[in-house]
Parts: C-alpha cells; structure tokens; sequence
C-alpha cells in the first residue's frame, strides 16, 4: 500500500483528498503545516507528498528542502501559485511534479499514480545497486557517489536520472521516459531539461565531460548509461 503524506492548511480540500485518495487503496496520513509534515513524514515515511507551497508556519519551499535532506519519497507541489519562477524554484527544491489550483481530481489522481510509479520504478535490487566504473562509484541505495576517491553531490532531480539510466544499462533511453519518469506528464515536451542536466551530470562524473565513456547522448532521441 503506498502511503501519501498531505501537506494542506484547507480542512476542505484535506478532507477531499483524503476521502478519494482512501477509496483508491492509498495509505494517507494528513499535516496542515510543515513542522507537523516533517515529524510525520521522519515518523511514518511516506513514498508520495502532496504539498502545499502557503503553509502556515513555514514556505512549502524549505519543507521541500529539509525533505530532500533525508527523504526520497516523491513530491508532488499543489499550489495556487502558477508562475513559471515559482514553479522553477520547486522543482530546483527538489519537488518532482507541480499542479496548479485549481485541479481536477483525476487530473491530480493521474499525476500520484505517475509519482508512485517512478518510485517503484528506482528502488535498486540484487546487482544495480551498487555500479563501479574505473573513474566514478555510484551506490543508488545510499544515495552517494564518489569520483576519484571524493564524494560527489548530486542533486535529487540527478539521482532520478542517474537511478533511471543505471537501470537500463547498455541500453538507449528516450527523452520522452526520461521527463516521464523524472519530472512527470507535465514536463513531456521539456527537452532542455534533459540537455541541462546531463551535462551537469558528466561535469560532476565523467573524466572528460566533452567526451564522455559513460553518459552518452544519442541527438533528437535519448541518452544510454554505459558501465
């Protein structure tokens, strides 16, 4: 059962999503601020946040932040705030998914279901969890990379990428399940995300980033991870 923590200060809308989200076999647990959110979620972690960014107590961009500190659940930001500044900032929080108020519920049911998917999708098991190259370690279930004996930080929307490429070692990754499984539907067209974020990838990986052994881009198609 996938367990959903809700980060809402409108006892209406808490109460909607709690009644639909139970109906559907969801596990849901339920903060109307962020100091509350983030006792709950270390107490009973969740795999998905839905998140409001006008709490009461704190912005929903530092609960996003602390989260991101220990959490890999996936966070999905529900917000009335709708400008593209604002929804930049979120996602380079570390948030995975934005949907603007008002919402559909289905709209917002599909979105969960995308965010449950992609967490499943990048729980390493068996041999992937740890890959060894001659230049750079990447150990997916500690979250910790190191590249010529230094640690490496990677930022949460890079360990999706790299936890997505690992798993389909050798072989060639389209664009279009890349911004699905990283950033989601919403985000299916957004190409230069891949583009920005692989060259910062083989910036803080590769030996060579102009001429990289292991993240390779295929033009116009997708990228392949080679060990």
């Amino acid at each position: 059962m996938t367990r959903v923590l809700v980060v809402e200060d409108e006892p209406p809308l808490v109460r909607a999503l709690e009644i639909n989200l139970k109906v559907r076999g969801y596990d849901v647990d339920t903060a109307s601020d962020g100091a509350h959110a983030l006792r709950l979620a270390a107490a009973c972690p969740p795999e998905v946040v839905l998140l409001d960014l006008g709490l009461p107590d704190m912005d929903g961009i530092d609960v996003i932040k602390e989260l991101r500190g220990w959490s890999r659940a996936s966070i999905l930001v529900v917000s009335a705030r709708r400008t593209s500044d604002e929804k930049i900032t979120a996602l380079d929080a570390g948030a995975d998914d934005y949907i603007t108020k008002p919402f559909s519920m289905d709209e917002l049911l599909a979105r969960l279901r995308a965010a449950a998917r992609r967490i499943d999708s990048v729980r390493p098991s068996g041999e992937s969890a740890v890959m060894v190259t001659e230049t750079f370690t990447l150990d997916l279930p500690a979250k910790k990379a190191r590249r010529d004996g230094r640690d490496v930080r990677l930022t949460p929307t890079e360990w999706h990428l790299v936890e997505v490429l690992v798993r389909n070692s050798g072989r060639l990754v389209s664009q279009q399940q890349l911004l699905l499984e990283v950033w989601g539907p919403s985000h299916s067209t957004q190409t230069n995300y891949l583009r920005v974020y692989m060259a910062q990838l083989r910036r803080k990986l590769e030996a060579d980033p102009a001429h990289p052994r292991h993240f390779f881009t295929a033009p116009g198609m997708g990228y392949r991870f080679d060990p």
